[in-house]
């Protein structure tokens, strides 16, 4: 199954199979391929609107969430590329407001994979192609661009003067890629995976940050002023407090905005990541008062997302069941602070490509119970694999829907580890994103 979901839609699928039967060859790096693509199809991210273009290893996905509510709320038309979709492919780009239909997303795949058939694509590439593609001829206001993995070789890294790009919380993941031996590059895992994000800078486009240590925050800046791009430092060039409101400074002003609804401490900077995006670009102008109703109506599924009435959830009746794909030992350290001092059980099925220790450890102490499930599609840590990073059992199960129906009747439940699982999770409780 990989990354690629399953279409009700003929059309669809039979370019799902397409994609789903691409390899990306081995060792390949670089630009050169998307941007033999783009050259085929009439370089369609030259056509683009106004231009967000956020990075990260933490929250640029909600980051973007909060970007696309705060335009839409000042009545802007916006389009939008998030990753990964949790059920449906569609997901991935939504078009002035609304997920890509069945039919213009066959026909957008079709035409990039018959296009680029002979220069062996990646997933990846496909699938930035044919956002740009259906960006390029659907008029809209303003566009906001989540990165992939990385920056600096990201399918995305095309663009040519974004109104702002922006980089979220840093942590160490996908370590096989982003810190893969290398010369001139810096050789301090975070400073590395700092100078990966930081390369979506452009000449003349704001960066804006998040606060990090001095040794990465150098990282950033020296990738800056090779590209040109005019820096934002979170606690230099702006800042913002979080305490019953964000109170937001910058060279321009102040602003008191509200909290975010969705759950998590960690939300709150993430908002802040986005309004310093927005008022340090000078293409598209938003109120305070449109942030403000942007904030407050963002969703993003499977980030801290308290779980409705559903198939799945009346497994465990009379508690609440919480849904959160994150992965890393940041993600792990933001869902414990979230739930500091609640007992919980957790039902959890990570890649074997992943810590096993990034979400059991910074919750060991309020741990009731662990369960370990496969991860659709993927390999996935064994119950010993968790063994090592608590006290208690690890009980091993065939599904979700058979650990909840196995757990005692009291506690609330996390289901976390993996986005693969929580695209699951939501689609076996019937809250299909849109």
């Amino acid at each position: 199954m990989k990354d690629f979901a399953i279409s009700d839609d003929p059309a669809v699928q039979a370019q799902l199979d397409r994609l789903g039967a691409l390899t990306l060859p081995q060792g390949r790096f670089g630009l050169e391929t998307i941007r033999a693509i783009l050259t085929r199809l009439g370089d369609p991210q030259t056509r683009l609107p106004p231009t967000f273009h956020v990075a990260g290893t933490n929250g640029k996905g909600s980051t973007c969430a909060y970007l696309r509510a705060m335009l839409e709320a000042e009545g802007l038309t916006v389009h939008a590329a998030t990753k990964p979709h949790l059920v449906r492919y569609n997901e991935r780009i939504r078009l002035a407001g609304a997920l890509i239909s069945d039919h213009e997303l066959a026909a957008r795949l079709k035409q990039v994979l018959d296009a680029s058939e002979d220069l062996s694509p990646s997933f990846f590439e496909v699938t930035a192609a044919a956002t740009f593609l259906a960006f390029a001829e659907h008029p809209a206001d303003a566009c906001v661009i989540e990165v992939g993995l990385g920056g600096r070789f990201d399918a995305t890294n095309v663009l040519e003067r974004p109104a702002a790009c922006g980089i979220a919380t840093l942590g160490i993941d996908h370590e096989a890629f982003l810190l893969r031996p290398e010369a001139g590059v810096p050789q301090e895992p975070l400073s590395r995976i700092a100078f990966e994000k930081a390369s979506i800078a452009r000449p003349g486009s704001p960066l804006v940050t998040q606060a990090y240590a001095p040794e990465v925050t150098k990282a950033v800046l020296d990738v800056a002023m090779q590209a040109g791009a005019r820096t934002a430092l979170r606690d230099l060039d702006w800042s913002a407090a979080v305490g019953e409101t964000i109170a937001y400074r910058d060279a321009r002003g102040e602003l008191s905005l509200p909290l975010p609804a969705l759950a998590g401490r960690h939300q709150a900077d993430n908002v802040a990541l986005a309004v310093a995006m927005l008022r340090h670009q000078q293409v598209v102008t938003v109120s305070p008062e449109a942030m403000a109703r942007g904030i407050r109506t963002a969703r993003w599924p499977a980030r801290l997302q308290r779980l409705g009435d559903g198939p799945l959830t009346a497994l465990a009746p009379g508690r609440q069941v919480w849904l959160d794909g994150g992965h890393n030992v940041d993600a792990g350290l933001a869902i414990a602070r979230h739930f500091a001092g609640q007992p919980l059980h957790l039902v959890t099925g990570m890649l074997t490509t992943k810590d096993p220790s990034a979400i059991v450890s910074p919750l060991a102490d309020q741990l009731l119970s662990i369960s370990a499930v496969p991860a659709p599609g993927h390999d996935a840590h064994a119950p010993a694999d968790f063994a090592p990073f608590t006290a208690l059992p690890v009980g091993s199960f065939a599904d979700v829907s058979a650990a909840l129906a196995a757990l005692p009747p009291e506690g609330d439940v996390l289901i976390a580890g993996s986005l693969y699982l929580a695209g699951e999770v939501l689609r076996l409780n019937r809250q299909i994103p849109d």
